[in-house]
C-alpha cells in the first residue's frame, strides 16, 4: 500500500513539533480566501507515519493563488518512502468559485501535470508517461483545488452535493455531505467545526473533514475510513495566517 499516496487522498495536509496558533491577523482577500500555512500530523491505523504542510498563498494577480501540499514520511516509514509527496495547484477565484489553471504532483520519479484550458473546456497533460486529455465540465476541480473550493462553499453557505474531480488521468465524481457541527479539541485549542464527508460514487471509503469557521474554514482534522474503521487521520498542529508584504511594511501610524 502506498501510504503517502493514500495520505494524499485525504485532501488535507505538519511539522513534527507541536506549535500554537499564530496571533497574526489578516483580512481576507477580495475573493474571501485567507492565505495560510497549516501543519498536521498524519497517523495510519493509529501509528504516526508522517507530517504534512499545506500552504495557500496569493499569486501575482488579484484572485489568483498557489496551493501547495507537502507530505513527509517519518520514522521507519522514511525507509520505504524516501521522497516527499509534493502537490501544487495554481488556481483563481471566479464568481465565488475556484477554477484551477494548473496542477503538478510529484513523488520520486512519478509525476502528474495537468493544464486547464477553460476556453476550450479541456484538461491536458501527462500522468506519469500517459497522455491526458479530458473534457471539462463547469466546476471541475483537481485533487488540490477542491479543498479551497469546499472552504469557499462553506463560507458562502452553498456546498454542492457532487463534484467532478480529475485524479491523475481520470474524471471522478464525488458526493459531498454537510453532516453538522462539533466542538473538538486540537493542538491549537478547542474549536467549533463544521463536518463534511466526501465519498466517491460506488466506493466504500469515506473521508470526513472538520472545518473551523473561526479560522476561515481551514480544515483542522480529517479521517478516512473504510467499513466504519479509520485508516488514516490528520490533525492540525499549528496554523499561521499569512500577511502580505506591503501590509507588513506599513508603519503602524500610517495604517491606523
Amino acid at each position: 500500500m502506498r501510504i503517502l499516496t493514500s495520505m494524499s487522498l485525504i485532501a488535507l495536509s505538519a511539522l513534527a513539533a507541536p506549535a500554537v496558533a499564530a496571533t497574526v491577523a489578516q483580512a481576507p482577500t477580495e475573493s474571501g480566501i485567507q492565505p495560510f500555512i497549516a501543519h498536521y500530523q498524519a497517523d495510519w491505523k493509529g501509528i504516526s507515519v508522517g507530517t504534512s504542510d499545506i500552504r495557500l498563498e496569493p499569486g501575482s494577480e488579484a484572485g489568483h493563488f498557489l496551493y501547495t501540499w507537502t507530505i513527509t514520511a517519518r520514522g521507519i516509514f522514511r525507509l520505504a518512502y524516501r521522497d516527499d509527496l509534493v502537490q501544487k495547484s495554481w488556481l483563481n477565484v471566479v464568481g465565488n468559485h475556484v477554477r484551477p489553471d494548473k496542477y503538478f504532483g510529484k513523488e520520486g520519479a512519478s509525476s502528474v501535470e495537468l493544464n486547464f484550458d477553460w476556453q476550450k473546456m479541456r484538461a491536458t497533460g501527462l500522468s506519469e508517461t500517459k497522455p491526458v486529455d479530458i473534457q471539462l465540465q463547469e466546476g471541475t476541480q483537481d485533487v488540490m483545488s477542491i479543498q479551497v473550493e469546499v472552504m469557499l462553499d462553506l463560507m458562502n453557505g452553498n456546498l454542492p452535493k457532487t463534484f467532478q474531480i480529475i485524479d491523475k488521468d481520470q474524471l471522478k465524481e464525488f458526493n459531498y455531505t454537510q453532516e453538522g457541527t462539533a466542538k473538538i479539541r486540537t493542538e491549537i485549542g478547542e474549536l467549533d467545526t463544521v463536518i463534511v464527508t466526501s465519498q466517491r460514487t460506488g466506493n466504500n471509503r469515506i473521508l470526513r473533514m472538520w472545518f473551523a469557521p473561526s479560522l476561515g474554514f481551514v480544515p483542522v482534522q480529517a479521517e478516512r475510513s473504510r467499513d466504519g474503521k479509520v485508516e488514516i487521520a490528520m490533525r492540525i498542529k499549528s496554523l499561521d495566517h499569512l500577511v502580505p508584504l506591503e501590509q507588513r511594511l506599513t508603519p503602524k501610524s500610517l495604517a491606523e
